[in-house]
């Protein structure tokens, strides 16, 4: 840096017939050179999205508390004003590495990575010993306003974030992510018949559970959120609480010995969906406080649900939404409350409540016990 310019050590590249460059800046210098759209100003006269505050502290949250290894992605920006490259080399392959000077009046505006700025200054402040490292930055010639308009919505317009099932499968951080994958790893049917990239099974897929799916059943079944410790018992407990409830589900074990196809079980009944997986899990959750020495004779139960979709006067508007079958929040508790009652268990005042506001009409009348 002198009196009238910045200067980096850059990257040349070209794309659709521009020069771009790629700087390397340490974090503490980002807050300081990186500006921001004014957010009062209208929509259409700004180059980004307001800045969402409330996704900063989790961002900042991530890089103080995994110091050693956290990674962030490149910020990418635009400047206005006088720039200037000297390549190492007038040829071969140093002629694209050189020294990127950004004249001092220059506006360099952030086209995308907003919130990972933000969250670097909120770290920086927490943990000022990582101001030296660095994050790139990938920068563009600023070409006005509607250019720069532009680049964020091309940047963002092709993002597709990573299903949960993914997410989950990837994250060794959470604690109950790595004890569901144990979960399901340790019962052969979950581990055999498990998707583990989308939220969603085709029609032709031979899978019949989701990760996403088993992971929220199976953290209902023990009661514990994300940021609750697991311990080695709940484990055991999952595994253990599985394993029973498969051997009172004789159409999963069909599917487990091919005789029939997760497809087909997917059609016809209620239990091959996501919304009974974890309405299962809550009621068990339930069943084994309240009988913590029999639970297993008890769970036999689940043989008297008459889970087939045909029988809509129970699953219409419990499971069913115009004939399709949802898994909001409220379905889940209708689905919940059948298997309670199929147990011999009380409904809970909250679920009660919803029986009184939602379950369908003609269907079978599920009452709290006295």
């Amino acid at each position: 840096m002198d009196g009238n310019s910045l200067e980096f050590t850059a990257i040349r590249g070209v794309q659709a017939g521009s020069a771009y460059y790629v700087i390397m800046v340490p974090l503490k210098v980002v807050p300081r050179l990186f500006k921001f759209d004014d957010e009062a100003m209208p929509a259409a006269l700004r180059a980004q999205r307001v800045l969402n505050k409330a996704r900063i502290p989790a961002i900042a949250s991530y890089i103080t508390n995994n110091a050693s290894e956290y990674i962030l992605s490149s910020l990418c920006a635009s400047i206005d004003g006088e720039i200037s490259f000297e390549p190492a080399a007038q040829d071969g392959p140093l002629r694209k590495v050189g020294q990127l000077r950004i004249d001092m009046g220059a506006t360099i505006l952030i086209n995308d990575g907003q919130h990972r700025r933000a969250a670097i200054e909120e770290a920086i402040r927490e943990r000022p010993t990582m101001g030296d490292e660095t994050i790139s930055v990938v920068v563009f010639p600023d070409r006005g306003l509607q250019r720069s308009q532009q680049m964020f919505a091309d940047l963002n317009i092709h993002a597709v974030r990573p299903t949960k099932s993914i997410k989950l499968l990837y994250d060794h951080r959470n604690a109950l992510a790595g004890l569901s994958r144990d979960v399901i790893g340790a019962v052969p049917l979950f581990r055999d018949f498990t998707c583990y990239e989308s939220t969603s099974i085709s029609n032709r897929s031979i899978k019949l559970f989701t990760l996403s799916s088993l992971h929220q059943a199976t953290a209902e079944m023990i009661g514990k959120s994300k940021s609750g410790k697991v311990e080695p018992k709940d484990k055991d407990l999952a595994v253990e609480f599985w394993n029973a409830v498969i051997a009172q589900m004789p159409d999963w074990q069909r599917v487990g010995t091919r005789e029939v196809s997760s497809y087909e079980l997917r059609r016809d009944y209620i239990h091959a969906h996501g919304v009974a997986v974890q309405a299962i899990a809550v009621a068990g959750s339930q069943l084994i406080k309240a009988y913590p020495a029999d639970w297993k004779k008890r769970l036999t139960k689940l043989r008297s649900i008459d889970w087939s979709r045909a029988n809509r006067n129970l699953w219409d508007n419990r499971a069913l939404v115009a004939g399709k079958v949802n898994k909001s929040k409220n379905n889940v508790t209708l689905v919940t409350n059948v298997i309670v009652r199929a147990l011999g268990l009380p409904l809970t005042p909250e679920a009660q409540r919803v029986e009184d506001l939602y379950a369908p009409a003609q269907g079978l009348v599920l009452k709290a016990a006295s």
